[in-house]
C-alpha cells in the first residue's frame, strides 16, 4: 500500500514525513502543556496555599475549557488570512503564555494564564487538522491524522518524565521554561518550513454570521452531528482520566514516584495503535475502524466498571484495563474526526474550528466534573467511560441511520490545493 502524498504547495518545502512529524508536534505542544505539569500538581498547590486536592486539577481543567471556548476563531481567521500568519499567531502566544507561567506568584495568577495559554493552544489544535484536510480527503485522510497521533503520541509518553526530571533538579516553575523552549524551536521551524496550503479560492471574508452559520451547518448536517458529539463524550471521559489521574494512579493505587513511567507506558502503547490505525483505515474504512472499536471500548469500560464497584481493583488491574480504553480511543477518535470533517471541503478551516470548539468546550466541561467527582476510588472514572460510550453509540447510530459498519467513501486520492 503506498502512503499518501502531500500536495504540491506542501511538497516544494516538506516532504511526507517532515510534514507528518510538524503536523504533530505542533498539536503535540497542547499536549506538553497538559501532562508535563501532572507530576507537579501536588508540588506548586503546596507552594502557592492550595490546600484541597481537587482544586488543583483547576491547573488543567481550566486550561482545557478555554481551549475549547478559543477554538472558534483560529480556523475562521485562517480561512480568511491563511493558516501560516494565524499558526505562527499563536505559537507566540504559546512561548509568552508560558513564560508568563513560569513567573506567576500565586494560584489565581497562575490559573489565569493557564486559560490564556488555553487560548493560544486552541490555534495549535484547529490548525494542522485544516491544514490535513486542504491536502488530503477520505480514508487517506484518516490514514493520515492516524501518522500524526503517532507521533503526536509520543509527547504523552515522555511528557510526565520530562516533569518529574525537571522536579528533580529544579522547581516547578522550569517546566514551563521547557515549554517555552519546546515552543521557539516548533515556531522556528513551522516559520521556515511551512508553506501556505490555502487554497486563494477558498479565502472567506471574516463575519460574525459566516462563523454562526458554519457553527450552523456543522450542528444540523447529520452525517457529521453524531461524530462531532459522541467524540465529545469520549474525549470528555479522556479529559475526565487525564484531570484525576494524579490522585487516582499517583496516591490512591500508590504508584508514587512510578506514575509518570506508568503514564508514559499507556501513552507508548496508545501511539501503537494510531500505527496500527495507519496502516488498516484505507483497507477497511474509518467507518468499519472505529465502529469496532467503539463496541470493543463499551465491553472494555463494562469490565472496568464492574472491577471498580466489587472493590477489587489494584494497581496492576487497573493499568491493563484502561490501557486498553486508551487504545481504543485512538481508534475512535482519528476516524470520527476525519469523517465529521468529510462534508465541509470548502470551508475546512471554519469547520475545524466549529467542530473543535463543539468538541473541546464540551469534553473540557465533562471532564472537570469528572475530575472533582472523584471520590478516592476509580469508580467515578469507570462509570464515565460506560455512560460516555452508550451516548457515543447512540449518536453515531443517529448519523449512520441505525447502521453501522458502512463504508460510504471510496479510497481517497490526494487532492491538490493549487
Amino acid at each position: 500500500m503506498s502512503s499518501p502524498a502531500p500536495s504540491p504547495t506542501v511538497l516544494r518545502r516538506l516532504g511526507p514525513r517532515e510534514f507528518v512529524a510538524l503536523m504533530a508536534m505542533l498539536q503535540a505542544l497542547q499536549a506538553l502543556a497538559v501532562d508535563s505539569m501532572l507530576p507537579a500538581l501536588g508540588t506548586l498547590s503546596a507552594e502557592l496555599g492550595v490546600h484541597d486536592a481537587n482544586r488543583r486539577q483547576l491547573v488543567v481543567g481550566l486550561f482545557l475549557i478555554f481551549a475549547g471556548l478559543g477554538a472558534l476563531v483560529p480556523g475562521t481567521l485562517a480561512d480568511r488570512y491563511g493558516r501560516r500568519p494565524v499558526l505562527l499567531t499563536a505559537l507566540a502566544g504559546y512561548v509568552a503564555l508560558t513564560t508568563a507561567c513560569a513567573l506567576a506568584t500565586s494560584f489565581d495568577a497562575l490559573l489565569l494564564f493557564r486559560c490564556g495559554l488555553g487560548l493560544a493552544c486552541a490555534g495549535l489544535t484547529v490548525l494542522p487538522v485544516a491544514i490535513i484536510r486542504d491536502s488530503y480527503e477520505g480514508d487517506r485522510m484518516a490514514r493520515l491524522q492516524s501518522m500524526v497521533s503517532m507521533v503526536f503520541m509520543v509527547v504523552p509518553m515522555i511528557a510526565p518524565s520530562m516533569g518529574q526530571a525537571v522536579l528533580l533538579f529544579a522547581g516547578w516553575r522550569w517546566i514551563f521554561g521547557v515549554m517555552a523552549l519546546m515552543g521557539c524551536i516548533v515556531a522556528s521551524w513551522t516559520a521556515l518550513r511551512l508553506p501556505e496550503t490555502l487554497n486563494p479560492a477558498n479565502r472567506r471574508p471574516i463575519s460574525p454570521r459566516a462563523i454562526a452559520v458554519t457553527l450552523g451547518r456543522v450542528a444540523v448536517t447529520r452525517e457529521a452531528f453524531g461524530y462531532v458529539f459522541g467524540m465529545a463524550l469520549i474525549q470528555g471521559a479522556l479529559f475526565g482520566y487525564i484531570n484525576s489521574t494524579q490522585q487516582l494512579v499517583g496516591e490512591h493505587f500508590g504508584a508514587g514516584k512510578l506514575f509518570p513511567l506508568i503514564f508514559g507506558g499507556m501513552a507508548l502503547v496508545m501511539a501503537c495503535t494510531n500505527f496500527i490505525n495507519a496502516r488498516i483505515v484505507e483497507r477497511y474504512g474509518a467507518r468499519r475502524v472505529s465502529h469496532a472499536a467503539l463496541l470493543a471500548y463499551m465491553a472494555m469500560s463494562g469490565a472496568q466498571l464492574a472491577l471498580a464497584v466489587s472493590g477489587l481493583e489494584t494497581l496492576w488491574r487497573f493499568v491493563p484495563l484502561m490501557t486498553m480504553n486508551l487504545c481504543l480511543m485512538g481508534f475512535i477518535g482519528a476516524n470520527f474526526g476525519s469523517i465529521a470533517l468529510q462534508p465541509f471541503a470548502s470551508v475546512a478551516g471554519a469547520a475545524a474550528s466549529a467542530q473543535a470548539f463543539i468538541r473541546m468546550v464540551l469534553s473540557s466541561c465533562i471532564g472537570a466534573f469528572i475530575g472533582q467527582a472523584y471520590d478516592g476510588t476509580a469508580r467515578p472514572l469507570a462509570f464515565s467511560l460506560l455512560s460516555a460510550g452508550a451516548g457515543a453509540l447512540a449518536l453515531v447510530l443517529f448519523s449512520e441511520d441505525g447502521r453501522l459498519f458502512r463504508r460510504l467513501y471510496p479510497q481517497g486520492a490526494a487532492r491538490p490545493v493549487a
